[in-house]
């Protein structure tokens, strides 16, 4: 009773002051607004790292004991014409080579000459590879860009050389990049779409423009908060992804519920504040409790120990409290100075989502659903386990270029790389031995049995290690031999030795740029081979980091679901008074996130249909994060559209009608609602389909998928049903558990 007393009180606040509310709110955005512009150039696509993982230590021992302070690799492909067998040519790329050896922050230059056992120039002399070392972590981004800036430079003096970028930290800077270009291009394309939705719903200008009112209020002032997380954390470029999508589709969703709650309110006494009240004592709670759900599902991303994900969390906790609150406050006090003037100008006189027609044919629907409710309950079930089988063969990883579409510079210079048979280095593997002593010429032979067990492996192009001589790098085009060649085996020779000499170290460099599905096989055989070496050692590389970092990702997703299942299970059972009412509604949404799950792993993974919606068909994998973070938002919005029916249902029952009848006009009376708010959530989410980043074109794919199925099937047909089904057991709790739960009341 304590929450029902606040909540009369606080309404009374809002409604009777509402100028002073929205004046804080101006207030807020407008002090946001320089913060909120700043955010997404803060933010990161650095994925992070595990600081006890194999990977961590390897680069911690490469620091410490081999002194290899930058081994972050930027790939430079070249074009030359004339070719570089021409004097010409050869004189462009030398010019070129020693001004990318004076770039700040380039720390080491290889030529495509020398000191590399690859391949990395083509025959007829046109393309060739250069490698540059930059700092692997701090001013990483910095340094690239400056390389970028040389590299255009050159390309705008003239014709001569045409350069593109690759390697690790440029595919992340243009994740970063693109990743935020689209959410901006997204918003933009939803926004009018969605205005146009929410005027055929409402048919009134104004009461369109409240919706949109609301989402860009918490938006604004949600980024800004982000921004003050990037500067005590590294926060994650798909948090603003999270923000715009929870921003716009709940907010929108929740400011739906409360304008057309005020609509009916208003018609029925024509006092706008006491109107706006009851609107918030009615819809409001349901909104509130709503968001509580969502919260709830969007906090279970803060439990894995990666600060990647707890950003992403952290970002839709902020995001949906956020909502909530403009939701409640800015919207309300909208609503009552407003008053009528809420439905003009009346642009559309009869809106079908609005007019009495649409819920008789809804509650005849609802009928029709019940009167046969284990054919539907059997059909729509049957229907979303055949969606749902592609995901049990769901792989997950970091899909590093492969994550990227074509036209992006990053993922287009990889298949120039892999022209050259070079794409391995991209998927180099360190290894780093402890010989136990120092080394000596009684364990030459034992370093070179190893490196020869290595090299021998399938898939295994090179391995970088002190027994490499210069005709093996001459065969390689390491300039024919001679000083260059023999340059490059001294350097190897000390890159191969800690300091002590007694740490060894070898390279492994694959054939090809692995795919973080093709990740585990290789990985397992050079561990079989270390295993029978008799060596102690630890082994890391790029994708060993990607693969620890995915599975550290993955391994929490277990945690997570039975964290969110188990709050949501006793939320619930507060605001029904039921055990069977919580239990379906997690069973239901288990069932919406897993058909989402199987549409895009069939689409993105398995590449079904992947090129009508611009996703390329060799991704191979899911972003590790994937599963996570469609669970954390489609659970917590999920529930938006359950607690929108089933406390219309409740509300019924309390007024004395039988659980049958109250189902049928519960869904008669919420129908429109859900489905209006569903076509809205559903452009919304479409809109991030259309990007360069392949994640958050899975998570729009994911989502739409989602709310199409909840919003239609699930809460149209299969809750009906269920709910007609169970019949008094919805409602059955024991009296002694009754007694000990606080009473909470939630109607709309």
């Amino acid at each position: 009773m304590l929450y029902l007393g606040f909540m009369r009180a606080f309404s009374l606040f809002v409604t009777r002051r509402p100028l002073l509310v929205l004046a804080l709110w101006v207030l807020a955005a407008l002090l946001s607004v320089p913060f909120a512009a700043r955010a997404p150039a803060a933010l990161s696509a650095n994925p992070g790292s595990l600081q006890n993982s194999d990977g961590r230590r390897v680069i911690n021992l490469l620091r410490e004991r081999f002194g290899e302070e930058d081994t972050n690799t930027v790939l430079l492909v070249t074009r030359s014409t004339p070719d570089l067998n021409t004097a010409q040519g050869r004189a462009t790329y030398d010019r070129f080579v020693q001004g990318l050896e004076g770039v700040q922050g380039v720390t080491r230059v290889l030529r495509q000459d020398a000191q590399t056992t690859l391949p990395t120039r083509a025959t007829d002399g046109v393309l060739a590879l250069t490698v540059a070392q930059i700092p692997l972590e701090e001013g990483a981004t910095e340094t690239l860009g400056r390389v970028r800036e040389y590299a255009a430079k050159v390309e705008a003096s003239g014709p001569g050389l045409s350069i593109r970028i690759t390697g690790g930290q440029a595919i992340a800077d243009d994740f970063t990049a693109f990743a935020e270009s689209d959410t901006k291009r997204s918003e933009f394309a939803a926004l009018p779409l969605t205005a146009l939705v929410l005027l055929l719903v409402f048919g009134a200008l104004v009461a369109t423009g409240l919706p949109l009112v609301v989402g860009v209020l918490s938006i604004t002032v949600a980024m800004a908060c982000l921004f003050g997380l990037t500067q005590v954390m590294e926060v994650s470029t798909f948090a603003q992804s999270i923000i715009t999508l929870i921003g716009l589709g709940a907010g929108i969703d929740y400011a739906l519920l409360m304008v057309n709650r005020f609509r009916e309110e208003l018609a029925l006494d024509s006092d706008s504040r006491a109107a706006a009240a009851r609107t918030m004592l009615t819809a409001g709670r349901s909104v509130a409790f709503s968001g509580v759900t969502v919260a709830i599902a969007m906090a279970g991303l803060i439990l894995p120990p990666l600060a990647f994900v707890r950003s992403m969390g952290l970002g839709g906790v902020l995001a949906v409290l956020l909502t909530v609150l403009a939701s409640l406050t800015a919207l309300p006090a909208m609503l009552a100075l407003l008053g009528e003037r809420v439905n003009s100008p009346r642009i559309l006189k009869f809106p079908w989502a609005q007019s009495s027609a649409a819920s008789e044919a809804w509650t005849a629907f609802a009928r029709r659903v019940t009167a046969r409710p284990f054919l539907g309950v059997i059909l729509s079930t049957a229907f979303l386990l055949l969606l749902a089988l592609p995901a049990l063969n769901m792989k997950t990883g970091y899909a590093g270029a492969w994550g990227l579409t074509a036209g992006v510079e990053s993922r287009d210079a990889l298949s120039d790389v892999r022209t050259l048979g070079a794409g391995g280095l991209l998927s180099q593997f360190e290894v780093v031995l402890d010989n136990g002593k120092r080394y000596g010429p009684t364990d030459r032979e034992r370093f070179r049995a190893v490196v020869a067990d290595l090299r021998a492996l399938p898939g295994v192009q090179t391995v970088l290690s002190p027994f490499l001589t210069a005709a093996d790098l001459s065969a390689n085009g390491a300039g024919g031999g001679g000083t260059d060649a023999i340059a490059a085996v001294t350097a190897l020779t000390r890159r191969s030795f800690s300091t002590d000499r007694q740490l060894l170290r070898v390279t492994v460099i694959p054939s090809t740029a692995l795919r973080a599905d093709r990740i585990d096989a290789f990985e397992s055989q050079i561990r079989r081979t270390l295993d029978a070496s008799g060596y102690r050692y630890t082994l890391g590389g790029a994708p060993v980091g990607e693969r620890e970092f995915s599975q550290a990702i993955t391994g929490t997703l277990p945690t997570v679901i039975v964290g969110v299942f188990t709050a949501t299970f006793l939320l619930l059972m507060v605001a029904f008074r039921s055990l069977l009412i919580p239990l379906k509604s997690i069973v239901m949404n288990a069932l919406t996130v897993a058909a989402a799950y199987g549409v895009v792993t069939l689409i993105v993974q398995d590449g079904f249909l992947a090129s009508y919606l611009g996703i390329p068909q060799d991704v191979g994998v899911l972003d590790s994060s994937l599963p996570l973070l469609l669970f954390a938002v489609l659970f917590g919005l999920s529930m938006d559209y359950e607690i929108f029916l089933l406390s219309r249902v409740q509300e019924e029952v309390l007024r004395g009608h039988p659980n049958d009848e109250a189902v049928v006009l519960a869904v008669g009376r919420t129908a429109r609602i859900i489905t209006s708010a569903a076509v809205i959530m559903f452009i919304v989410f479409c809109a991030f389909i259309v990007g360069r980043v392949v994640a958050n074109k899975s998570i729009g794919l994911g989502l739409a998928v989602a709310v199409l199925l909840d919003a239609t099937l699930v809460r149209l047909v299969l809750v009906p049903a269920f709910l007609k089904i169970a019949g008094k057991w919805n409602w059955w709790l024991p009296k002694w558990l009754d007694r000990l739960l606080p009473q909470v009341r939630i109607e709309h």
